[in-house]
C-alpha cells in the first residue's frame, strides 16, 4: 500500500529515510448515500454563492482568509505548498516520555511508522530497541494536512487499538521486510544515553503549531502588501556512513548542550533558596 507521507526521522545527529502508513481503514464499512426519497436518485451538494444565492463552478472554488467581516484575503494553494517549517520533511525527536503518562484523550489516528530505504534500516532498528528498552516514548513534529501535528512513537510490534479488527491493518504488511540485526551492545548503550538526555516529563502545555505560526506570519505580511519571505528549499539530512560514530558525535553534543542547562538551574535553585 502507498505511504500517507515519506520523510526523515532524526535523533540528534541520526537520521533514517522513513514512511508513515496509515494503520486503520473505514472503506470496510458499511455507507449510506443520500438520495431522493421521491424518486430515488442519488443527490449531489453543490457550491451556492452566500451573496448571489447563484451556483459556482468548481474551478472558481478557492480559499480565503477572513481580513474583516465580509472581506477575505484570497490564498492561492501554491503559496500553501512554498510554506515549509522542518517538520514538513522531517520528524525531529524532541524528547521522551514514560508512555503511562500520556492522557489516552491525546491520542488521534494511528500509524505504522517503517524505513523506506534499505540504507535507513539500521538506525531505525538502533532507535526502537532503545526506545523499548528504556520503555519510553517520543514525541516530535510532523506537518500532516497543512497543520504541524505532536506525535508519539513508540516501539510497536502489533497495532493495538480499540478498533474492530477489520478497521485495524496487519503490522505484518508494513514490516514483514524489516530484517533482524544483530545490534551491539556499545551501540544500543549510546542510543540509550541520547535517549536519557532528552527524557522529560509528558506536559502539553509545550505544543506550539509552527506551520499555524508561519500560515499567519504569512497572511499578515501579504495583508499588509509586502512579499512574501522566500524560505529555504529542504535538504535531506547527511547520510550515515558509520552509525557507531554519529551515536558518540550524537551523546557529544549532547554533553555540551546539557552543561550550560545545568549551571542555570542549579543558579536558578540557589536564588530561590
Amino acid at each position: 500500500m502507498r505511504p500517507y507521507w515519506k520523510g526523515y526521522l532524526k535523533l540528534a545527529l541520526v537520521s533514517c529515510p522513513i514512511a508513515l502508513h496509515a494503520a486503520c481503514s473505514s472503506a470496510e464499512r458499511i455507507a449510506f448515500r443520500q438520495i431522493n426519497k421521491a424518486t430515488g436518485n442519488r443527490l449531489r451538494q453543490q457550491l451556492i454563492d452566500e451573496e448571489t444565492r447563484e451556483p459556482v463552478a468548481p474551478e472558481h472554488k478557492g480559499r480565503g482568509y477572513e481580513v474583516a467581516r465580509g472581506r477575505y484575503l484570497l490564498v492561492e494553494d501554491a503559496e500553501l505548498e512554498a510554506i515549509e517549517i522542518e517538520s514538513t520533511h522531517t520528524i525531529e525527536i524532541d524528547s521522551f516520555v514514560p508512555r503511562a503518562e500520556i492522557d489516552q484523550r491525546f491520542f488521534d489516528t494511528p500509524y505504522y511508522v517503517t524505513p523506506s530505504e534499505p540504507v535507513g534500516q539500521e538506525v531505525f532498528a538502533v532507535i526502537r530497541e532503545a526506545m523499548r528498552g528504556k520503555g519510553m516514548v517520543a514525541l516530535g513534529r510532523l506537518v500532516l494536512s497543512k497543520r504541524e501535528r505532536v506525535i508519539a512513537l513508540e516501539a510497536c510490534d502489533k497495532g493495538t487499538t480499540l478498533r474492530y479488527p477489520y478497521e485495524v491493518r496487519k503490522a505484518e504488511d508494513y514490516l514483514c521486510d524489516l530484517p533482524d540485526f544483530s545490534i551491539a551492545p556499545d551501540m544500543l548503550t549510546l542510543a540509550e544515553h541520547i535517549l536519557d538526555s532528552k527524557a522529560t516529563d509528558f506536559d502539553p502545555a509545550t505544543f506550539r503549531d509552527r506551520y499555524e505560526e508561519a500560515l499567519l506570519a504569512h497572511l499578515k505580511a501579504k495583508q499588509a502588501g509586502a512579499a512574501p519571505e522566500r524560505r529555504q528549499t529542504f535538504a535531506p539530512p547527511h547520510r550515515v556512513v558509520n552509525l557507531m560514530d554519529a551515536l558518540r558525535r550524537s551523546v557529544a553534543e549532547g554533553t555540551k548542550r546539557a552543561v550550560p542547562r545545568k549551571r542555570a538551574l542549579a543558579a536558578s535553585v540557589r536564588k530561590r533558596a
